[in-house]
C-alpha cells in the first residue's frame, strides 16, 4: 500500500506533463470503480447508521454499515503504509494504527498542511453521486445478498475519488513554484477569490469533461452489445459527478493548501 505515483525526484511529480498523466489515469479508475458500483442496486439501508446490526463489533451504532467496512478497510490499510504516502489522505483519521512495515521517508514535495474533503465527498458520494450513478436501479428492491458487495465497491469509488481530488496538492504546488511572488501576494492577503480565480482554467476543465464523457460512453458498453442495450453507467451522471463535485472540490483543496503553503513547514 506504498505510493502508487513516482515521488522519487521531486521535479518530475511537480512537473505538469507528470501531473496531468496521473489525473488522466485517475479517470480511468474512478469511472471503472463507478461502473463496477452501477451494477447494483442503491441499497439506501447500507448508508444509514444503526439499519444493519453489526455482529461482534462495539461500539458501531453511530456508524452505517458502510461507513463500518470503510472504517475497518482504513484500520488495515493504514498499517501498511498507504496513509504515508503524501497522495492519500483517510476518511477516519482516528482509526488509524501502528504500522507493521518499516517506515518510509518520502523526498520533500508538499509543504505541511491539513487539508482533508473527505468527509464532504462522502456525503456528497451518498447523497448526490450514488443515487445519479445508480438511477434506474435503484427501483429494484433491496437484497441482503448485494449489502456487502455495494459497500465493498463504494470503498473503491470513494477512495479513487478521494486521491483524484486530494491530488490537488500537487496542482497547487506546481503552480505556485510557476508564479510564486503572484500566489505568495494573494496567500499573504487571504484572498481565496484571488486564489481560486488564478488557478482556475475554464478550457482545461472542459476538456477533461469532453474526455470523460468520450470515456465513459466507450467503457459504459460492452463489446457486442446490442445497440438498445442498457448502459453500464449513465454518461450525464459521470459528467455531472466531475463537474459539481470532483472539480469544485479539487480547487477547495488547491485553494487551502495554498492558504497553508507560507505558514506550514517542508513535509518530509
Amino acid at each position: 500500500m506504498d505510493s502508487t505515483i513516482d515521488i522519487s525526484d521531486p521535479a518530475r511529480a511537480l512537473s505538469l506533463p507528470h501531473i496531468r498523466y496521473q489525473l488522466i489515469r485517475l479517470e480511468d479508475t474512478v469511472l471503472f470503480h463507478l461502473i463496477e458500483r452501477a451494477q447494483f442496486p442503491l441499497n439506501p439501508t447500507i448508508y444509514t447508521p444503526g439499519a444493519i446490526t453489526i455482529a461482534h463489533s462495539s461500539s458501531t451504532s453511530a456508524l452505517s454499515f458502510m461507513d463500518w467496512v470503510l472504517r475497518s478497510q482504513e484500520e488495515l490499510q493504514s498499517k501498511i503504509r498507504r496513509y504515508q504516502s503524501p497522495d492519500e489522505h483517510p476518511f477516519f483519521p482516528d482509526a488509524m494504527q501502528p504500522l507493521v512495515l518499516p517506515e518510509l521517508k518520502y523526498p520533500r514535495i508538499l509543504w505541511g498542511n491539513d487539508v482533508n474533503v473527505n468527509a464532504e465527498l462522502k456525503q456528497r458520494y451518498v447523497e448526490h453521486i450514488l443515487p445519479a450513478v445508480c438511477k434506474g436501479k435503484k427501483e429494484r428492491p433491496e437484497a441482503q445478498e448485494n449489502y456487502g458487495s455495494s459497500a465493498t465497491a463504494d470503498v473503491a469509488c470513494l477512495q479513487s475519488l478521494s486521491r483524484r481530488i486530494h491530488f490537488g496538492k500537487f496542482v497547487a504546488e506546481s503552480k505556485f513554484l510557476a508564479e510564486p511572488e503572484r500566489f505568495a501576494e494573494l496567500i499573504k492577503k487571504e484572498d481565496r477569490e484571488g486564489i481560486d480565480a488564478a488557478i482556475t482554467n475554464a478550457k482545461v476543465e472542459q476538456k477533461v469533461l469532453e474526455r470523460l464523457r468520450v470515456k465513459a460512453e466507450m467503457y459504459g458498453v460492452d463489446s457486442g452489445m446490442d445497440a438498445d442495450a442498457p448502459r453500464k453507467i449513465d454518461v450525464e451522471a459521470v459528467v455531472a459527478m466531475y463537474r459539481d463535485h470532483v472539480i469544485p472540490l479539487t480547487k477547495v483543496v488547491e485553494v487551502e493548501y495554498l492558504m497553508q503553503r507560507l505558514k506550514g513547514t517542508e513535509w518530509e
